[in-house]
């Protein structure tokens, strides 16, 4: 779980406190409010000019990288594509974070989660856009991370598809005692989780679902000086 507190990044972020605590948590807001910025960060892709990210009550900025990100996995909104086969694409993050490689019936197991119909000797190099990201997407929950930070997992996909996976995705999350924070502008999504649900907008959180925890959180430990 996350403790976010008097975080400060360029112009673009300006948090004071934010507590990620559910199993599943939606960040929503407008393009441009901040919202991949403090994805990033969550895992140290950004490092913040000022304030501090508590992951499971360690200080980030003092864990080794490699270690975070075996248990903070990430997985942007462009889908990345390895050349090569299908189980190519499916080890090559643990193969990153220097772990063992899958099995077969892992790596099958995690197609079907997502519902990508493909061999695993099959290549990659005509894949739709949404089928590049259902691979991604079944890459990450592979690697069996504690937390699962996910930008748009259900963009490129039809309405259908995106149902489909956000049930199992959200399944898997909770049947494992993992945490999933995605960005999402899915109305499908937000609605699902609605009350798991963090609003950014000009880099601030304007809603949150522990809201009523910051205001007395901030007045007792900061003595109200914010």
């Amino acid at each position: 779980m996350f403790e976010v507190n008097y975080l400060k990044f360029k112009n673009i972020l300006d948090i004071k406190f934010l507590g990620i605590n559910k199993p599943i948590t939606c960040i929503v807001g407008p393009s441009g409010s901040g919202k991949t910025t403090l994805l990033r960060m969550l895992n140290k892709l950004n490092v913040p000019d000022n304030g501090t990210i508590i992951y499971n009550g360690n200080d980030i900025s003092k864990m080794d990288t490699l270690k975070l990100r075996r248990q903070v996995v990430m997985l942007g909104q462009t889908p990345v594509i390895y050349s090569g086969s299908v189980e190519d694409n499916l080890q090559i993050g643990l193969y990153f974070s220097k772990r063992l490689p899958a099995s077969i019936s892992a790596m099958k197991e995690s197609l079907e989660r997502v519902e990508l119909n493909k061999s695993l000797s099959d290549s990659c190099g005509k894949l739709s856009g949404g089928e590049k990201q259902r691979l991604c997407l079944a890459r990450v929950m592979l690697m069996d991370a504690e937390t699962y930070l996910l930008d748009e997992p259900s963009a490129a996909l039809d309405k259908e598809t995106e149902q489909f996976i956000i049930d199992n995705l959200s399944r898997f999350v909770l049947g494992n005692h993992k945490q999933l924070v995605m960005i999402t502008h899915s109305e499908l999504i937000a609605e699902k989780f609605s009350d798991s649900i963090i609003r950014i907008e000009n880099g601030k959180v304007m809603e949150a679902y522990n809201m009523e925890k910051y205001e007395i959180v901030t007045e007792e430990r900061y003595g109200g000086i914010l």
